[in-house]
């Protein structure tokens, strides 16, 4: 068990600081922000770029892990929505709660968890994840809540307007670059290949940061109903049909699956208040994305420990 806090604690710790740095006024909000914008502008993308030039591309374009991870993401997604709607929500606000539930902090906070349990494979992973994310999970999402919002939109318009929002996405810049780098086999120059790999460096700690932050004045209102929907979906149901579907599928690198799981144990992504809030709902993600991140702690750790103890497949 000490072993797993090694790895926790030290994530959790990182969070804090945050935290605390906002709430003693050395940092503000807006400069928090500053730094998220650094990190999914140019830490993030600079990381994935440096993964996908350092490996070969069918050791990174694994489609067990896109089936099991993609998979996994929109039956969970569909599943949730369905509920949702079975409730009586809108459609909008259905899409957003699925959202919440299937879409995980890949980059704050699950990639540097992973990294720490499995190493480079982390990155493969949240490549892949990324792609899944910014391709498949948030688009669809943000098309439901366009279509929910105005009147005589189509889903499927409103998907297509998604898309080409999307082609200006500096995660997905950073993969489609690292792609044709790797394709091209290009040498990039020493200069340029130390810049990347010192703003990929920075990119776990500086996550880690922005999210105790953005954590400091969140509060969690009269929403348990849904909250709680959102949270367990998150924490407990995505981690596990992502483990269920890797252990049903053919066999893949064990690291490799093991950092799908840890990275869909995450909770949901740091910017779930942001746009929750552009339909709506912003108190319900706020209040979610809160109580997800603190349970997260528990919820890992305790995830860790049974890859652990039961020496399950994927380890």
């Amino acid at each position: 068990m000490l072993d797993i806090l090694a790895i926790t604690t030290p994530i959790f710790l990182l969070i804090g600081i945050g935290f605390l740095a906002v709430m003693l006024r050395l940092f503000s909000k807006e400069q928090v922000q500053g730094l998220s914008g650094f990190v999914i502008n140019f830490a993030l993308p600079a990381l994935i770029f440096r993964a996908l030039v350092q490996r070969p591309l069918d050791e990174v374009f694994n489609p067990v892990y896109l089936a099991a991870y993609g998979g996994g993401s929109a039956v969970l997604f569909l599943g949730a929505w369905l509920l949702a709607r079975h409730r009586g929500k809108p459609l909008g606000e259905s899409g957003i709660l699925a959202l919440g539930m299937s879409a995980a902090n890949s980059g704050f906070i699950g990639y540097p968890v992973a990294a720490m349990v499995v190493g480079s494979s982390a990155v493969i992973a949240l490549a892949l994840n990324m792609m899944v994310e910014n391709l498949l999970i948030i688009p669809t999402a943000l098309a439901l809540g366009e279509a929910g919002r105005q009147t005589g939109v189509s889903f499927f318009t409103a998907l297509r307007r998604t898309a080409v929002r999307l082609t200006r996405n500096p995660i997905l810049i950073g993969i489609f670059a690292g792609i044709l780098a790797a394709l091209s086999g290009i040498s990039l120059p020493a200069p340029i290949s130390r810049t990347i790999d010192m703003l990929a460096t920075a990119a776990a700690p500086t996550a880690l940061f922005v999210i105790g932050g953005t954590l400091y004045g969140l509060r969690i209102g009269g929403m348990l109903g849904d909250v709680a929907q959102v949270v367990t979906g998150k924490l407990l149901l995505h981690p596990l049909i992502i483990f269920l579907l890797l252990w049903w599928l053919p066999p893949i690198d064990p690291a490799l699956a093991t950092a799908a799981v840890v990275i869909a144990s995450a909770p949901m992504i740091s910017i779930y208040p942001l746009l929750g809030q552009r339909y709506g709902h912003g108190e319900v993600c706020t209040a979610a994305l809160m109580l997800g991140t603190l349970l997260s702690f528990v919820t890992i750790s305790a995830l860790l420990w049974l890859l652990e103890a039961y020496q399950l497949p994927l380890a």
